[in-house]
This record gives C-alpha cells, sequence and structure tokens, in this order.
C-alpha cells in the first residue's frame, strides 16, 4: 500500500494505491490518526481510485476513522472509489452515513459551502 497525504488547512487528501486489507489497514490508521492529533485535522478526503481490494479491516478502519472524526466534528470523505470497491462498500452500508464523491474537486467543494 502506497499512500500520498496532502494537507490544506485542516482537510488531509490521502490517495490510497493498492490493496486496504488486514496487512495495510493499521498503516493508514496510524497515517490518519496522527494528523489528527499532530495538526487538528478535521476533514479526511480519501481517493481510492487506486485501491484494487478491500476486506473487513480496510472496512473497518475506514469506519473508525468516520467515527472518531465525526466526534470531533469532522467528516470522512470518499471520492473516486472504484465500482467494485463501492460494491463491497455499498454491501457494508457505509454509503448511508459517509459521502462518496466522484472526483476530489467535488468533495473539496463540498466543503467550501458551494
Amino acid at each position: 500500500m502506497n499512500l500520498e497525504k496532502k494537507i490544506e488547512r485542516l482537510t488531509l487528501l490521502l490517495r490510497l494505491d493498492g490493496e486496504l486489507d488486514m496487512h495495510t489497514a493499521s498503516m493508514v490508521r496510524q497515517a490518519i490518526d496522527s494528523e489528527i492529533e499532530k495538526r487538528g485535522i478535521r476533514t479526511v478526503i480519501l481517493n481510492l481510485q487506486d485501491v484494487r481490494f478491500i476486506d473487513s479491516s480496510g472496512l473497518g478502519v475506514i469506519l473508525g476513522r468516520y467515527k472518531k472524526l465525526l466526534s470531533l466534528g469532522g467528516k470522512l470523505k470518499i471520492t473516486n472509489a472504484p465500482p467494485h470497491i463501492y460494491k463491497i462498500m455499498e454491501l457494508s452500508g457505509l454509503p448511508k452515513i459517509i459521502n462518496f464523491y466522484l472526483d476530489e474537486a467535488h468533495a473539496y467543494e463540498e466543503g467550501r459551502g458551494a
């Protein structure tokens, strides 16, 4: 799993590349949590465009970060989810509580009151 981070004000954009599974979930969790704690991040945008596989551990990390941000008054947003990844997330009910966006620009715009 490769992670590319971009921080703009209190927003962390995290581009994931690889498999989000039991082997990589803790790395993603630590990457997000450390930025929340160090920089006071309140919005996390996960770009899943290059995620090829996700399992229950990956779903758990996403749900856990959603709950953590919610308790801090923040938001978790997901962009560019490939159809096969979105289908798994849909079966687990994530789109009912987390906002999904076509791309990063739409995710940023929603936060700017557009």
